[in-house]
C-alpha cells in the first residue's frame, strides 16, 4: 500500500481533536471546541457519542476528506481494564467496557467507541487504540505499597511516553525493546517512568497526583498531615480530592495552572515563584533518581517531554541534578495526534503486532 490514510481521534473534556495522516505526514488537523451548553445536556460522557461523531464527520466533510479511503481509525485509549502497552483493535469486549465506564468515566472513552463506529461504516478500515493511560507493565515488587489495604497502580501518560521512547530509539538506530530509558512527561500532571527493554516497570500514578507536584496536582503529600487534614471535618471528600488533583500544585500556590506564567514571574525576580518552580524541578529530579535505581543504574537516556519541558530554567535545574546518570534529551511539547498516527502506521507496516483485548 503506497499511501496509508489514518484518522486520529482524541476526545477531551471540552474539545475533540482530529487529524488525518497520509503515512507519517499530517494533511489535516482540527481542534473542535465544545461549549458548556452543548455538553451539559448529556448526563453521562458516553451519551455524547452521537453528538461528537456527527461533529467529527461534518469537519471531515467540510475539509473535503474522502472518508471512504481511510484505512485506519485510531481512537485515544480510554479507561479500560489494565493492559500491557501496545496497539489494540477495538472489539466488542472493549466497546462494552468503554460504554459502561469499567474503570471510570472520561472523555477519552469516546475515542475507541467513535473509531469503531466509523470503521464499521467504511469498506476498508479497522479501529484501534494505542497505549491508553491504564497501561500496566509494573514489576510485582513495584506494586507493594507498605500496607495490604493499598496497592500501587499504573496510570500515566503512556501514549506520549512510549512514542517519545520509540522516537529516541529510532534516532539511535536502536529498538525500544533493547534500551533502558527514563521518560518524564511534564504536563498538567507529571509522570516519570522506568522503561526496561520496552516495558514500563515502575511509574508514579499521575492521575491520582502521586509523584512530583505539577501545575494541577499536589504530588505525594506527607501521609500523617494528609490523614489529619482529611479528618478535620472541615472539608468534604470531593474538596480534598480536588485539592490533590485539579487544584493542587501551581494552582494551589498561585491560583493558576499556567507554568509559563510562573516561569515569567520567576524570571522577573519573584522569589516565591522561583522557589516553587525550583521545588517542582527538584521533585522531578528526585523521581528520575528513583527510576535510575529501579534500572540499577543502567540507563541509556533520560527523555523529558510535555508542555512544561519548554521551561529552560526548569530543565537546567533537572540537568544539574541528574545529568550524571545518563545523557538528557528534551522533547518539548506533546503531540498525541502524531503518536496515535505513528502507532497506526506501525500496524499497517507490520512493525508491531496488534493485540487482542480480552
Amino acid at each position: 500500500m503506497d499511501k496509508i490514510r489514518i484518522l486520529a481521534i482524541n476526545p477531551g473534556s471540552t474539545s475533540t481533536k482530529i487529524a488525518v495522516y497520509h503515512n507519517d505526514k499530517s494533511v489535516f488537523l482540527k481542534t473542535i471546541r465544545h461549549n458548556a451548553e452543548e455538553l451539559e445536556q448529556f448526563k453521562k460522557i458516553t451519551d455524547q457519542f452521537e453528538f461528537r461523531k456527527e461533529v467529527i464527520m461534518k469537519e471531515l466533510l467540510d475539509a473535503d476528506i474522502c472518508v471512504n479511503e481511510l484505512n485506519v481509525i485510531m481512537g485515544r485509549g480510554g479507561l479500560i481494564k489494565p493492559v500491557e502497552g501496545g496497539v489494540y483493535e477495538v472489539n466488542e469486549r472493549m466497546k462494552a467496557d468503554l460504554e459502561i465506564g469499567l474503570m471510570g468515566e472520561h472523555a477519552s472513552n469516546l475515542g475507541g467507541l467513535i473509531a469503531l463506529n466509523i470503521a464499521q461504516s467504511l469498506p476498508d478500515a479497522r479501529a484501534y487504540i494505542a497505549n491508553p493511560v491504564v497501561v500496566d507493565e509494573l514489576q510485582d515488587v513495584a506494586r507493594i505499597s507498605g500496607h495490604p489495604e493499598f496497592e500501587r497502580i499504573s496510570i500515566f501518560h503512556a501514549l506520549n511516553q512510549k512514542a517519545i521512547a520509540r522516537q529516541f530509539a529510532k534516532n539511535r538506530d536502536s529498538k525500544y525493546e533493547d534500551l533502558n530509558l527514563i521518560v518524564a512527561h511534564l504536563g498538567g500532571g507529571i509522570s516519570v517512568g522506568a522503561h526496561y527493554r520496552g516495558k514500563v516497570i515502575d511509574v508514579n500514578n499521575a492521575l491520582d497526583g502521586d509523584g512530583p507536584f505539577s501545575p494541577e496536582r499536589s504530588g505525594s503529600l506527607p501521609a500523617g498531615q494528609l490523614v489529619r487534614f482529611c479528618h478535620s471535618n472541615k472539608y468534604s471528600f470531593d474538596e480534598v480530592k480536588r485539592m490533590i488533583t485539579g487544584k493542587g500544585g501551581l494552582m494551589a500556590y498561585f491560583g493558576t495552572n499556567s507554568s509559563y506564567d510562573i516561569e515569567m514571574l520567576a524570571k522577573n525576580g519573584d522569589a516565591k515563584a522561583k522557589l516553587i518552580q525550583d521545588a517542582m524541578a527538584y521533585q522531578i529530579g528526585k523521581s528520575i533518581g528513583e527510576m535510575a535505581a529501579v534500572l540499577y543504574g543502567e540507563v541509556h537516556g533520560i527523555l523529558i517531554t510535555g508542555g512544561v519541558a519548554n521551561n529552560k530554567e526548569l530543565i537546567t535545574y533537572i540537568r544539574n541534578m541528574v545529568g550524571f546518570i545518563a545523557p538528557i534529551f528534551v522533547y518539548p511539547g506533546e503531540d498525541e495526534m502524531s503518536a496515535l498516527a505513528m502507532n497506526g502506521l506501525m500496524v499497517m507496516r507490520g512493525e508491531v503486532e496488534v493485540k487482542e483485548y480480552v
